[in-house]
């Protein structure tokens, strides 16, 4: 598996079921936001969000949110959801990731990252060493930088399967 593989594809992150997460082997959650969780700059999460937080809560899961964004766009979001948060990850690195592991005291391999680029996402999974679920991007954003990644994040895309929910998880 190559460092921009996903572990898994899915569309949205209400797509994830605890099931899936078992089966993983995965204890832990680090959650991306923006569009992941909400639309880019928006203070409220997408209209399934905070359900699909509260079951994977009550399934045993520990949450953290994980974000390249300042503390002043993410502690309020995070607070709202009722997570802790990590902000200034600086993604792709492991930093943030590593920060937000010791607040889980989990093992990498436990912990998987969940949001929408290859490039900050995935690969900061993979380098790591955490297993990752790539979602699709639900809102557009603005941004040249933005808009380059997802350029080249294409091939990458385009070689997944997007996995349903409740489809069974085939480990690769």
């Amino acid at each position: 598996m190559g460092l921009l593989t996903p572990t898994v594809a899915m569309e949205k992150v209400s797509d994830i079921s605890p099931e899936l997460l078992r089966e993983m082997g995965v204890d832990a959650i680090l959650l991306d936001v923006d569009n992941t969780l909400a639309p880019p700059t928006e203070k409220e999460p997408y209209h399934d969000v905070q359900e699909w937080i509260d079951e994977i809560r009550r399934a045993g899961f520990a949450v953290v949110i994980c974000s390249n964004n300042y503390h002043s766009r993410i502690r309020p979001f995070s607070e709202s959801v009722g997570l802790e948060c990590v902000a200034m990850s600086l993604k792709p690195f492991p930093f943030g990731f590593n920060r937000a592991k010791r607040k889980l005291k989990e093992k990498p391999k436990a912990v998987v990252v969940v949001g929408d680029q290859v490039y900050t996402d995935v690969l900061g999974a993979n380098l790591a060493g955490m297993q990752s679920i790539l979602l699709s991007p639900r809102s557009e954003e603005k941004g040249w930088s933005i808009h380059l990644r997802r350029r080249l994040e294409r091939g990458v895309r385009a070689k997944l399967t997007i996995m349903k929910r409740g489809e069974p998880y085939v480990h690769q």
